[in-house]
């Protein structure tokens, strides 16, 4: 378990040192980095002054360890549009982002582990065609379709909540029900596949043969064997809501980080957008190896191999 552990931590810390490279990477990308922050028409006095304000006659090797050196300090710099630090921007925005992607998931799994029982229970029939079809329809349709689909609906049609904002829970309602429905599917086929292996299984038929009400033999002992390898993917999935929800959060001006980095691309906001790069692929990799932890933790045939 260490050696496993150790190698799983050395990998993480890779993938972020090489996303810290990239993220440093976004204003150099521009080829005229001074030029991208000064903006059309600027001269060439200004150009000098913005070169030696911000050090970019040093060598990119230079530069680099010193940004990255404030980031581990927790100093991202301040933001030109805004005009104040980076990391209170960002302490200030990230609260909304988690309850969003908290939420996001809470209904994908009230959603697909029901859905993943029934389609197990009556494999093959009609019932499973269409609950797999019914979980499939949120990965099908693009999540600003539905996302438009549901505020005509529910903020314009019927008046029942908000359409932007995040004064109180009820602006997150539709924006979660968005992004739960969209990651459904791959945990209802987790579910329906971890039924149909667990059903089939000596335990199974044991429970049923001494008499046991059908759904706790369902409930109890097929669905907790089931739901192991969920616990896995769930981590996986939070970080993929905290990095991806942008498009969602600037449909219903959800003040998170998503929008942030919305905000960021279209003011040329490089400082705000290279610290939401860096976190939010930090956050990412940091789930992941807690996925990998929790799954060794669960199957030990993973730290063996």
């Amino acid at each position: 378990m260490p050696i496993y552990l150790a190698k799983r931590f050395g990998l993480a810390v890779l993938v972020a040192f090489c996303v810290s490279i990239l993220a440093f990477g976004l204003l150099r990308l521009q080829g005229n980095a001074a030029g991208a922050l000064a903006g059309e028409g600027a001269s060439a006095e200004d150009l000098a002054i913005i070169v030696e304000t911000y050090g970019l006659d040093r060598p990119l090797i230079v530069q680099y360890a010193s940004w990255l050196g404030d980031v581990l300090r927790g100093d991202f710099g301040t933001s030109y549009f805004f005009k104040s630090p980076v990391s209170d921007l960002i302490f200030d925005k990230i609260g909304n982002t988690v309850i969003l992607a908290i939420m996001s998931l809470t209904i994908a799994l009230a959603i697909s582990i029901p859905l993943g029982v029934l389609a197990a229970v009556f494999s093959g029939s009609w019932i499973d065609r269409l609950c797999s079809l019914v979980s499939l329809l949120g990965q099908a349709l693009p999540s600003f379709f539905l996302a438009l689909c549901l505020v005509m609906l529910f903020a314009i049609k019927w008046r029942m909540l908000p359409a932007s904002g995040a004064e109180s829970w009820r602006h997150f309602i539709l924006p979660a029900v968005t992004l739960g429905y969209y990651i459904t599917p791959p945990f209802m086929r987790l579910v329906r596949a971890g039924m149909i292996d667990a059903l089939s299984n000596d335990y199974v038929r044991t429970a049923r043969a001494k008499g046991l009400p059908a759904h706790r033999v369902i409930l109890k002992h097929a669905l907790r064997n089931a739901l192991v390898p969920v616990v896995g993917l769930v981590t996986v999935q939070l970080g993929l809501l905290i990095g991806g929800s942008v498009v969602i959060e600037s449909i219903f001006a959800l003040d998170g980080l998503g929008y942030l980095a919305y905000q960021a691309i279209g003011y040329r906001d490089f400082p705000v957008l290279q610290a939401v790069v860096l976190l939010l692929s930090v956050v990412y990799v940091v789930l992941t190896l807690l996925s990998d932890i929790v799954n060794a933790w669960l199957d030990p045939r993973l730290r063996v191999s």
